[in-house]
Parts: C-alpha cells; structure tokens; sequence
C-alpha cells in the first residue's frame, strides 16, 4: 500500500484522496523507514508538500539504493523546470501537483506496475494485515470483540480474514463460536521447518462459509509446546493467504504474545471504564512504546461503556493518552448472542453495539463497512405484491 510522509492534517485530508484505501500515513522520514523495515511488499512512497525539497530529494536518493523496487513520488505546491530536474536526477518516480488528486492517483498505479515489474513474474507476495486484539486485564471482554471483529471485516465477502486463538492456555473462541475444530494450532507443534500453507490449511476451521479460524489448545499445558518461532511461522504464512489475520492474545506479555506483537500492524485495545483496568492499560502503552508496537496504529476499543459509572471517554483519553475509537455499552443483547454461539454482528447488525464493531472494521479496512440489512428488515421494504411466490 502506499506509504504518505505528512505531519500537516489539513494536507493530509487533501491528500487522501488521491491515494488508495488503506494507505499509511506517516509524519516523517525515520517513520518510513521503520515502516519500511518491518513490510517488504510496499511499492511507493509519496513525499507531500509540507516536506522541504532539501529533505525530498534526500528521501528520493537513500530509496534509490535501499529500496529500488519503492517509487518516491513528490508532491509540490507548484511544478516548475528546476524541480522536476533535481527530483529526477535524485531519483523521484513522479512529481505531481499538490491540488491534482487524479495525477497523484496515476502516479501511484505506475509506480505499483513499475514494482510488479522489478520484482518478477511473479509480482510482489500478498500480504494482509495482521490485526491484535489484547488487553492487559482479563474479563473486559475481549474476545467477544475479536470474534466481533473478525465477523464484521469479513461482510460484503471481498475480504479474507482468518481469525488466531493466540490464548494458547484458556482460549475461548471456539466455543463462542460454537465451533468443534477437529484441528488447532496444537497439531502444528514441531512443524516449524516443514510446515507450509497447504498443511497450515488443514488446520483452520470454517465459520459461516466466510471466515476461518485456527483455534487453541484444548488442553492449558499444552502452551509452553507452542514455540514464539511456530507463531511467527504461522503468522507469516497466514498473511500471505488472508487479507486480515485477527489475533484475539492472552492479557500477558509472554513470549508467543510478544512474538505476535512483532508482526502486528494494528493493536486494538479493549478496556473498560474502571480504574484498574485503565491502570494497567496505562502501563501497558509504556511497555508497547518500548517495543515499539504500531506506534501510530492503536485503536481503543471501550466495552462496556456507561456513563453511569463516572469516567467519561474525554476522562479516559486524558488519562491515557489516546483517544477512544469505538464505544460498546453494556448490553443484555450482546451477551444473550455470546451465549447462543451467534454473535451479535451477525445475529443483530443494527445493534449499537454491531455499529460500532462495524466502524471499527472500516477504520481498519481504510474503507466503509455497512452493516447488513436484516432479512426482515428487507422483506418490510418490499410491496406486498413481490412477496407473491415468497421461498417456503
């Protein structure tokens, strides 16, 4: 996907629209390169304006040599004859206009057709986008939001997702599912070397004809078997096949935890509106600044959240530091669908708390993800007459 430096918002709103959903927004150029470090399949760079020439061209000349199948394209308040000939001679793909949206669009589709070409026949290898579920506390509802999640990223059927157990000891996502796997991540134990994506996919089980699953451990001793070096195997090639990988993780910093932090792309955090969950959320944000884990890719997710209990999202943000993206209040409805192995996105799209899984979901995809108008809710829609010869 396309990677944009700029620190300015107004310009980056401007600019949006001219690049691809899901495109990486950076404020600046250590920020590329780390980006830049952890995923090998990006084709362009595109340098806005708020960057001096000075900085762009010396952006231009390090891509050249250290990522020469990445096109760096300008963008300028205005194009005049020395700019195009320094961006040329440091090695800029294109130098587009900043008010022209279309020539910015076609400059990033030649510079995509440019990086298939360079590298091979076979183009660049897929690779999807691995999204974490975790909190530091348990009992905030986590997995019912990773189930969610998982669920709602799948609507419209031009996604592939697979949804991860990675709470190797007390995973719970089968069985909010309802499912029976026959598999899990158990039977890939000692396959590191071997394992590849036709064996990885004898492990996963179908949901619904739409998402797949590999499920935990049904035994808690079996977690200490389950290697950081199998997880990042497993991961890896899961990105390679799925468009979004959801990891729903153990609230701890263990070792197969940290290993799937390492190639997170988006952490979605779950909290609730108490004191000591938000304590230990707290700390937790420290420890991912440390690591350095999708700095400019987190997500607050608040479950729960009511605004009897005396913390308000702004109290919440002023605590943490980030700013809440989804609200999911208490609801009977949300826990009654849990319980029935049906949940709620699928079971009631409409929900408030379905909106919200929704919303987040289309942050996530870089795109809007509507929820589905109930079968009932459609045939009130109809006249009377098409219902004529209604399916018995």
């Amino acid at each position: 996907m396309p990677i944009l430096i700029e620190p300015d918002q107004p310009r980056i709103t401007e600019l949006i629209r001219g690049l691809p959903a899901g495109s990486q927004i950076v404020a600046s150029p250590d920020r590329m390169r780390a980006w830049l470090a952890q995923h090998h399949d990006e084709y362009v760079v595109v340098v806005g304006p708020s960057t001096s020439l000075g900085d762009a061209l010396v952006i231009c000349d390090t891509l050249r040599t250290s990522h020469p199948t990445v096109s760096p394209v300008l963008v300028v308040d205005e194009v005049t004859t020395e700019t195009l000939a320094a961006a040329m001679q440091a090695g800029a793909r294109d130098v587009v206009p900043a008010d022209e949206p279309k020539a910015l669009l076609k400059a990033v589709e030649r510079a995509y057709e440019l990086s298939t070409a360079l590298r091979g026949p076979g183009g660049a290898a897929h690779q999807g986008r691995v999204v974490t579920v975790w909190s530091p506390k348990g009992g905030v509802g986590k997995t019912t939001m990773a189930v969610n999640l998982a669920l709602a990223l799948t609507e419209g059927g031009a996604r592939r997702v697979c949804l991860v157990d990675l709470d190797l000891a007390f995973g719970d996502v089968a069985i909010t599912m309802q499912l029976f796997p026959n598999h899990t991540i158990e039977h890939a134990i000692g396959a590191e070397a071997s394992l590849d994506a036709e064996l990885l996919d004898g492990l996963l089980t179908r949901h619904a004809d739409s998402l797949m699953v590999l499920a935990a451990p049904t035994h808690p001793d079996v977690r200490e078997r389950v290697s950081p070096t199998l997880v990042a195997h497993v991961l890896r090639l899961l990105r390679e096949s799925f468009d979004f990988v959801v990891l729903d993780t153990s609230p701890s910093f263990d070792e197969q935890t940290l290993t799937a932090l390492d190639t997170t792309d988006d952490i979605v955090l779950v909290a609730t509106l108490d004191v000591p969950t938000l304590k230990n959320v707290k700390v937790a944000l420290e420890t991912l600044d440390a690591l350095g884990v999708a700095p400019d890719h987190r997500h607050l997710l608040l479950n729960r959240a009511d605004d009897e209990v005396g913390l308000s999202p702004d109290r919440v943000e002023s605590i943490l530091g980030l700013t809440p993206v989804a609200h999911v209040a208490s609801s009977v409805d949300v826990a009654a669908a849990t319980n029935s192995g049906v949940p709620i996105v699928a079971r009631n799209p409409r929900h408030p708390g379905s909106r919200a899984v929704f919303e987040l979901a289309g942050r996530l995809a870089g795109q809007e993800i509507a929820a589905p108008i109930p079968v009932t809710d459609q045939h009130a829609e109809q006249p009377s007459g098409r219902r004529l010869f209604k399916r018995r």
